[in-house]
């Protein structure tokens, strides 16, 4: 996964996909976010549970532990460590829900400029990425080391042609499950490891390379190329 993304639905509409029953908070607007080309460390919608409440709040795309000041920030977390590695051990237990449109990557096709690809469920709904991250309570103010991954695996079934990592995309009943408190650990871990969506679920296209430059926005970005 290169690291550019989509958002443009409301909040409500992505809260809607994952049909959660619990009471909701959001500090976002209830207007469509209209983000069609998020770029990592913008602070995009993410979801998750405190005190039994589902809490919707715009989180920088990007962490590092306070103590690795002298690393760069990292967007992705491999699901084949992040259970385990030193590195996410602080917010391995916080875990969360990225909603996204689509995703976009990049393909060397043999020509001076990779090309780009828009990824999208192909049953037009939402694609909820299970992600882990560090982010301020309830009437808090946002913090410095702020921020969530979103959780990567290997591609499969085609899609290994668009790049060779994808976002662990999780069923809205399995969304639930990761997001509620009570799951153990090892349960989250294996949810991550083996029932991720099928790469069958997904489609994708060329689109136009404008979207290589995260200063445009706007709806035809994400219009097929012809």
């Amino acid at each position: 996964m290169c690291g550019r993304l989509s958002q443009y639905r409301g909040i409500h509409d992505f809260v809607a996909a994952l049909s959660m029953p619990n009471p909701m908070v959001s500090t976002l607007s209830a207007e469509p976010l209209r983000y069609y080309n998020v770029a990592p460390s913008t602070r995009i919608a993410l979801l998750h549970l405190e005190d039994g409440v589902l809490r919707a709040d715009a989180v920088r795309w990007q962490w590092r532990p306070h103590w690795a000041s002298d690393r760069p920030p990292v967007i992705n977390a491999r699901v084949e460590k992040v259970a385990h590695s030193p590195y996410y051990r602080a917010i391995w237990p916080h875990r969360a829900i990225t909603p996204v449109d689509n995703w976009f990557e990049w393909v060397d096709v043999g020509e001076p400029k990779k090309q780009p690809f828009l990824i999208r469920r192909r049953d037009g709904q939402p694609i909820l990425c299970a992600a882990i991250g560090q982010y301020p309570a309830h009437g808090e103010a946002a913090q410095e080391h702020d921020g969530f991954v979103i959780i990567t695996a290997d591609s499969a079934g085609g899609m290994v042609d668009i790049h060779d990592r994808r976002p662990v995309v999780l069923a809205p009943e399995l969304a639930r499950e990761w997001l509620d408190v009570a799951t153990p650990k090892e349960r989250a871990e294996q949810m991550i490891l083996h029932q991720g969506e099928p790469a069958e679920i997904f489609e994708w296209f060329k689109v136009g390379k404008a979207v290589g430059n995260v200063r445009n926005q706007g709806a035809e970005l994400l219009l097929p190329l012809t």
